[in-house]
C-alpha cells in the first residue's frame, strides 16, 4: 500500500516548469528494457509526446544502446522530454516508475510467437530480479513476445501483484482490427469500439458481439463502402488479416516497431496522465468467463496504479469457447515450462 501511495505522488506531482505542457509529468521515469526495434521505436515515441520527464534505455549491446539513446536525445529540444539517456548498466533504470519489458529473442519469418517462449522466458528469471532491486516500485509493462505467457512467468518470477505488472496484451491487434473495420465501413477508427481479446497470437478472439460504431452494433451495420453488407464473412476476413499481419510485416521487412511503439505509448499515457482508460491488456485472470490463473488481453481498465477492473462483456458461445480454448493453449506452454 505504501509503495502505491508513493507512486500515485510522483506520478501526480505538478510541473511547474512554464515551457512545458500542463499535463507534464516532470519528476516522472520511464526505463524501456531492451534497444533494438521496438525498444527504441517506442522510446522515440514516448519523447515525442513527452510521456515522462527522463526516458532511459537499458540493453546489453553497449555500442547500440548508447547510439540509439543519442539519436534520440539530439532531438529532444523539439519534444517536452528533458532527458534521453541509454546504457549497459541496469543502474539507470533505478527508481523509475514504469518500466517496459521489450527485451528478447526476435521473431523469425515463420516462427510463432509461442515458439520464443523458453528463451525469452530464461532471460527473464535473470532480468526480471535485476529490475526488481533497482526498480521495486515501478509498474512493469510486458512487451516480448509471446507477451501472455512471457507476463505470467514474469509475475510468478517477481512475486508482483497482476495490478504493477502486465502485457502489452492485444492493444496492437486491436488498433489493426479497427483500421480494418474502418477501411470497410468509412468510419474513423476512433468511433469504432471492437477489441481482439485472449493470445495475442494465433488464438486470439475478436469480440464481434460487443463491437459497435458510435452506438450502433457492428453486426447491425448497413453497408460497407464498397455496397456489401458487414457479414460473418467479412469479419472472418478480417479477423485473418489481423492474426495475419505480424507474419507478414516480418517477412516484408523483419520486424513490427512502429504500430506497437505507438500501442505500448498509449498503455503509457493511460498510467502516466490517470486516464482510466480501457485496454486490452494481458493481465492475470480470477474466473473471467470461468477463466483462471492465466494471463490473458481482455478489456482492462488501466490508469496510474496499473491494471485495474477487468470487465465483463457479454460473450457468444463461439467467443467463450476460443477465449477457453486460447487460455488452455497458454496455461498449458507455461507448465510446459515449469509455472
Amino acid at each position: 500500500m505504501l509503495e502505491t501511495i508513493k507512486r500515485e505522488i510522483k506520478l501526480s506531482a505538478v510541473n511547474v516548469n512554464s515551457s512545458y505542457p500542463a499535463w507534464a509529468a516532470p519528476t516522472t521515469k520511464l526505463a524501456v528494457i531492451g534497444a533494438g526495434a521496438v525498444g527504441s521505436t517506442l522510446a522515440y515515441a514516448a519523447t515525442v509526446e513527452g510521456i515522462a520527464a527522463d526516458i532511459v534505455l537499458y540493453d546489453i549491446n553497449k555500442e547500440r544502446v548508447e547510439a540509439e539513446a543519442l539519436d534520440i536525445a539530439q532531438g529532444i529540444q523539439f519534444t517536452p522530454t528533458k532527458a534521453v539517456s541509454g546504457s549497459d548498466d541496469i543502474e539507470i533504470c533505478r527508481n523509475a516508475d514504469v518500466v517496459v519489458v521489450t527485451a528478447g529473442a526476435a521473431q523469425k519469418p515463420g516462427q510463432t510467437r509461442l515458439e520464443l517462449a523458453e528463451s525469452t522466458v530464461n532471460l527473464m528469471k535473470n532480468l526480471v530480479p535485476s529490475l526488481l532491486k533497482v526498480a521495486p516500485d515501478a509498474i512493469y509493462i510486458m512487451v516480448t513476445n509471446p507477451v501472455d505467457v512471457v507476463t505470467y512467468c514474469s509475475l510468478k518470477i517477481s512475486g508482483l501483484g497482476r495490478s504493477q505488472m502486465f502485457g502489452s496484451g492485444t492493444v496492437l491487434d486491436t488498433s489493426r482490427l479497427r483500421l480494418l473495420v474502418s477501411q470497410a465501413t468509412g468510419v474513423a477508427p476512433q468511433s469504432i469500439h471492437a477489441y481482439i481479446a485472449g493470445e495475442h497470437g494465433d488464438s486470439e478472439i475478436p469480440l464481434w458481439s460487443s463491437a459497435t460504431i458510435g452506438n450502433v452494433p457492428l453486426t447491425q451495420w448497413d453497408k460497407t463502402v464498397d455496397g456489401g453488407h458487414f457479414d460473418s464473412e467479412l469479419m472472418d476476413e478480417i479477423a485473418h488479416k489481423v492474426v495475419r499481419s505480424a507474419y507478414t510485416i516480418i517477412e516484408g521487412k523483419g520486424s513490427t516497431n512502429y504500430a506497437i511503439g505507438l500501442a505500448v505509448t498509449s498503455i503509457l499515457r493511460a498510467i502516466m496522465r490517470d486516464q482510466h482508460r480501457v485496454q486490452s491488456i494481458s493481465t492475470l485472470l480470477e474466473d473471467w468467463h470461468g477463466i483462471s490463473d492465466v494471463c490473458l488481453a481482455v478489456p482492462t481498465v488501466t490508469s496510474r496504479t496499473g491494471a485495474g477492473k477487468v470487465l465483463c462483456p457479454p460473450l457468444t458461445l463461439k467467443e467463450r469457447d476460443g477465449m477457453t480454448a486460447s487460455a488452455e493453449r497458454l496455461r498449458q506452454v507455461a507448465r510446459d515450462l515449469g509455472f
